[in-house]
Formats: C-alpha cells, structure tokens, sequence
C-alpha cells in the first residue's frame, strides 16, 4: 500500500448534484364542463385540488376523484326505475 497522495491541485472538484427539478404549480388550465348532475359536478370540481400540488400528489386527487364518480354511478343503480305509467285505454 502507497502513501503517495494526489497533489490537490491534480484533483478534480467534485460536481455538485443536479438541483431537485421544480414543479409548477400553475393551473392547468383545464375546463370542466358542468354535467347538470350535482354529485358528479362536485367530483369533477375536486380535479381543481390537483392543479395546486406536484405531479406526485395528483395520485391522491385522481384515486379520489375516480372513487367519488363510481360511487355516484352505483348510486344511480340503486335508485328504483320509475313506476311505469298506465295505458290509457281510449275507447269510445
């Protein structure tokens, strides 16, 4: 083994590692279009929450936002169909 050392000015500086990328929290300017139906409306305006947080958080919005919908699709299957209504017997 050697105890010969580098003359320091022979090395290299290290390279500081890259900055951490920066995330604009922009808006994305996304247009959500009312559907007329008020618990899937509210759904769709949760999407807004996304536009404020990094790419990583919109995981949370999405997954909630999806559960919010199916849950409003299940809804509407439960509800019962609308009775049917009577024939009109129109004889003279």
């Amino acid at each position: 083994m050697s105890d010969w050392m580098p003359d320091p000015e022979t090395v290299p500086e290290a390279t500081p590692p890259p900055a951490a990328p920066s995330y604009d929290t922009a808006p994305l300017g996304v247009v959500r279009t009312p559907t007329g139906h008020a618990g899937v409306d509210a759904r769709l305006e949760r999407l807004a929450d996304a536009d404020h947080l990094p790419a990583d958080g919109h995981t949370e919005v999405y997954e909630d936002v999806h559960r919010g919908l199916r849950d409003e699709l299940t809804a509407l299957d439960a509800r019962p169909a609308p009775a049917p209504t009577p024939a009109h017997d129109n004889r003279s």
